[in-house]
């Protein structure tokens, strides 16, 4: 594993129970880049980000994540493997019972936080950096969609993880308001975090060009790589 690369998978075959859904997967991401992730419904997106959090394990080729191999992490081990990575879903998955505060309260609680100034400062430091620090109050239903994934984003961020992974984020969300979010995404990459987004919304990659890798044929393909590729558009089905 190269020391830059944070993500190395080599090899790998990427399974769901006994179906193989990628194989000869192979790949390198470095620490602060941020990588498209794009392909078809079914091609396997989101079956290699799950690979990448042990929610698949991996029983064929290497795998390398924030220090973890993939191919022998144990059960014990997943709970801090995940505590480096941040997961952003497209259906926000918040607690409709509690209010914003509290339901980044509860993720603190359950990942060993306890002491009260250390939570609120941090719960107070995520809100601000996702523009949401005076809507802690508010009940999921009270914002808008988008409000509600600044809120996610802000969850995925509370214990600093190293790695952030975000499955189709904005597929529930207007034009103006995914722009948005994907140039917030953008910002929080450059202060270091590795950022996997998984899309189908294409026109974000023009707007805000990036490294960008395909599912597809059940293989995963470099299709624009800014470090190595010419500025140019990329070709699309």
């Amino acid at each position: 594993m190269s020391e830059s690369a944070i993500i190395e998978l080599k090899n790998a075959i990427i399974r769901q129970a006994d179906n193989i859904i990628l194989t000869d997967v192979s790949l390198e991401i470095g620490k602060g880049e941020f990588v498209y992730l794009i392909g078809r419904v079914g091609s396997g997106k989101s079956s290699l980000l799950k690979t990448l959090y042990a929610d698949l394990p991996l029983k064929d080729g290497s795998g390398k994540v924030v220090g973890y191999y993939l191919p022998m992490i144990k059960n014990k081990q997943v709970p801090f493997l995940r505590r480096k990575i941040g997961i952003i879903f497209q259906d926000f998955q918040l607690l409709t019972d509690r209010n914003i505060e509290d339901n980044l309260l509860f993720v603190l609680k359950a990942t060993g936080w306890k002491n009260s100034n250390d939570i609120k400062s941090r719960i107070s430091e995520v809100l601000e950096k996702v523009k949401m620090n005076n809507k802690g109050y508010k009940m999921p239903h009270e914002l808008s969609g988008g409000e509600q994934q600044r809120v996610v984003i802000a969850r995925a961020l509370l214990n600093s993880p190293d790695i952030i992974l975000a499955d189709e984020p904005t597929g529930n969300l207007d034009p103006e308001t995914s722009d948005d979010l994907v140039k917030l995404l953008h910002d929080i990459s450059k202060s270091g975090k590795t950022i996997i987004m998984a899309t189908h919304q294409h026109d974000l990659l023009k707007k805000f060009p990036a490294r960008t890798i395909e599912c597809k044929d059940g293989k995963v393909i470099e299709l624009f790589n800014p470090d190595t590729d010419e500025e140019e558009e990329i070709e699309l089905d």
